[in-house]
């Protein structure tokens, strides 16, 4: 079988450095708040470009402490409005809505699947606060122009970055091009931990200590609580992983391209519709996402081969049961890319084999 993801040969890679790293969490006896994850922050930082990393417990909490801060530091408000893509996961939303916050979702770009940029203006208003772009499938969604009306209308730039770690626009990090970013490191991510782990990254010294804060119970100091905080922290043995696979998250990416660039030449079946690559660089291939209107029958067709697939994703936000009050939308594009998408296997471990038994595949589909 050709798994979608072989997350064992991925901890293999790195295995004694990780059995390294995290027998020296056990030994330390100390388990959160540590050396661990100050390194980590501190790396990370260094990494992506941004004066501060605050780790905390996954990506959705680093999007809600984003919004939760601003809202603490009166910059935004409940029923405030806040642009984020029509197309992307749900915790985006879940972040904005856990806030008391509006989402005014706009279609993607049918060919990149990013927030089309031609479309916010329209719909900023008055409430407007924020612009939410996510860097959807490892591809950066950052624009000039979306900076431009960031600063026309007074918006912050919020960068859902937990599929793109490591992606550039023009030399800079995807996680330093806005106010904020949120990181997830969910084991299946570019950059992944052994669990649950996310971070905020950030310029703002002022933001940083709230959502530093808000991250610890809501506390400046022990015993003293300033904010109605929440328990969102980054453990040592999750800090510790991270610490050893960043290290190597540019050189699994340029894999990941490899493996990306292999399957834009080998596969010329019609009915297939390819990722549209302008800028390799601002790709770092978390998702090899392709369409097709006959989706379901070729997954069920490579699955029989022995080939394992994912839907990045079935139902859209704005048709999930939780949100029913949006089930009447309607956000065509958007709806014809949850119909038709299907990701195909793509890993640092993967082999070119691999590649090609899964072109060939498709290509012989009928």
């Amino acid at each position: 079988m050709i798994k979608f993801l072989d997350l064992q040969k991925i901890t293999e890679k790195y295995s004694i450095e990780i059995n390294t790293a995290v027998k020296r969490v056990i030994n330390s006896g100390w388990y959160l708040q540590g050396e661990e994850n100050e390194l980590f922050e501190k790396n990370y930082s260094t990494y992506i470009g941004t004066k501060h990393t605050i780790g905390v417990a996954n990506g959705l909490d680093a999007l809600f402490l984003i919004l939760r801060a601003y809202m603490e530091l009166g910059i935004m408000k409940e029923g405030d409005e806040v642009i984020v893509p029509a197309n992307t996961f749900i915790a985006t939303i879940l972040a904005i809505t856990q806030n008391g916050l509006k989402p005014v979702l706009i279609e993607p770009n049918i060919e990149t699947y990013q927030i089309d940029d031609t479309k916010i203006e329209a719909a900023i208003t008055e409430k407007t606060k924020a612009i939410m772009i996510v860097h959807l499938y490892g591809q950066c969604a950052y624009t000039e122009k979306i900076g431009q009306l960031c600063k026309k209308y007074h918006l912050k730039l919020i960068e859902d970055n937990a599929q793109a770690h490591g992606c550039l626009y023009n030399g800079k990090k995807t996680g330093s091009l806005g106010d904020a970013a949120g990181h997830s490191f969910y084991p299946g991510k570019n950059l992944g931990a052994f669990g649950d782990a996310g971070a905020v990254t950030t310029n703002d010294n002022e933001l940083d200590e709230v959502v530093r804060s808000l991250a610890n119970y809501g506390s400046t100091q022990k015993y003293v609580f300033k904010y109605v905080g929440r328990n969102s922290r980054l453990d040592e043995i999750q800090a510790a992983v991270l610490n050893v696979k960043l290290a190597h998250l540019d050189e699994d990416n340029a894999l990941r391209k490899q493996i990306a660039r292999q399957y834009i030449e080998n596969i010329h079946q019609p009915e297939i519709i390819l990722p549209k690559i302008t800028n390799w660089e601002s790709h770092v291939f978390h998702i090899f996402s392709i369409r097709c209107t006959r989706r379901n029958e070729l997954q069920e067709y490579l699955a029989k081969a022995g080939v394992q697939t994912l839907i990045h994703y079935p139902i859209p936000p704005h048709k999930q049961e939780c949100y029913k009050k949006w089930n009447n939308l309607s956000f065509p594009i958007t709806e014809k890319i949850h119909k038709e998408e299907l990701s195909l296997p793509i890993s640092q471990v993967m082999s070119e084999e691999d590649v090609n038994i899964v072109s060939d595949l498709i290509n012989n589909w009928e």
